[in-house]
């Protein structure tokens, strides 16, 4: 059995679509309210943050899979990631169970500076540095040889359904409510976007591979990384229209913050889009070269069919 923990999200979806495509149709979907995404799936109802339904929801499996997901709260944050984290991996020890964690960038530096798996971690703010600490606990487990894990790492997501990326919000949402478009801080730096279902595809990939635990791996995205400008433009190709925009100034957010959670929540992010974010992808690539990344293209045209 392969399960999914934190079985609602876009992520977690695709990954199920994909499991049951190439590699079992034993698929155990874990969330406080899970729904099918295939016909033959299991549900199982657990809080993560409970121990002893994490270890109910764990038993059995092979492999588990963690996608779970948080609002952007910082308070939420600190308070669980790392009780979820602690819960899923002490299951897994107990359970002989293999752990793909599905990881993000925030506990990178937000420079230039392009991004490997060798990367130091230098966080940004309160969600910066839990990411990091929950993703130390689990290098920490693995580097002491207490389970077999691997960790999958993915820059910011654009992509279909519901799909939840800033991209999607300040782009293809607003296309959809037809307002017009948004982009922060700067419309002039190299942005690197990994498309959802080739994020799933490739940890479903990652986790039925012998040979890839016990690494970190970043997943693959399209190399040929476009600027907000750049993405703005191919979109109004794609759609067969000039979509305008603004760029929302870093003193927006500040002014904004005092009024608006979300914008305030924002603030740590705002680095990233200062500078270009080179996500390379580069080890995936070389081990898995008949992977088909989708390009830019190709991603905004599924966005656009699907209106």
């Amino acid at each position: 059995m392969q399960t999914i923990l934190g079985a609602n999200g876009q992520i977690a979806i695709e990954l199920a679509k994909e499991l049951k495509k190439k590699y079992t149709s034993n698929i155990r979907l874990v969330s406080r309210n899970p729904k099918k995404v295939n016909d033959t799936d299991k549900l199982f109802s657990a809080n993560l943050l409970d121990k002893q339904k994490t270890e109910e929801a764990v038993k059995g499996s092979e492999i588990a899979y963690l996608t779970v997901g948080l609002p952007m709260n910082t308070k939420m944050w600190v308070d669980q990631f790392p009780t979820m984290m602690r819960n899923v991996i002490d299951a897994c020890k107990k359970h002989h169970t293999k752990l793909v964690f599905f990881d993000n960038t925030y506990m990178y530096a937000q420079n230039e500076t392009p991004l490997t798996e060798e990367s130091e971690f230098a966080p940004v703010g309160q969600k910066g540095k839990v990411r990091a600490e929950i993703t130390i606990m689990l290098l920490d487990e693995m580097a002491a040889n207490n389970l077999e894990a691997v960790i999958c790492r993915a820059p910011e997501f654009y992509g279909p359904g519901k799909t939840q990326s800033i991209t999607n919000a300040i782009i293809f949402d607003n296309i959809k409510q037809g307002k017009k478009l948004k982009v922060f801080i700067s419309d002039a730096t190299l942005r690197t976007l990994i498309w959802t279902p080739d994020a799933s595809k490739a940890m479903a990939l990652i986790g039925n591979s012998a040979d890839t635990y016990n690494q970190t791996w970043h997943l693959p995205c399209d190399d040929s990384r476009l600027t907000y400008k750049q993405f703005i433009a191919l979109t109004s190709e794609v759609y067969g229209k000039s979509f305008r925009y603004s760029v929302v100034p870093k003193i927006a957010f500040i002014i904004g913050g005092v009024f608006k959670t979300q914008m305030k929540e924002l603030q740590e992010l705002l680095p990233r889009y200062k500078s270009d974010n080179i996500f390379v992808s580069t080890k995936f690539k070389n081990r898995f070269p008949d992977f088909a990344v989708t390009t830019y293209q190709e991603g905004i045209e599924q966005i656009k069919n699907e209106g």
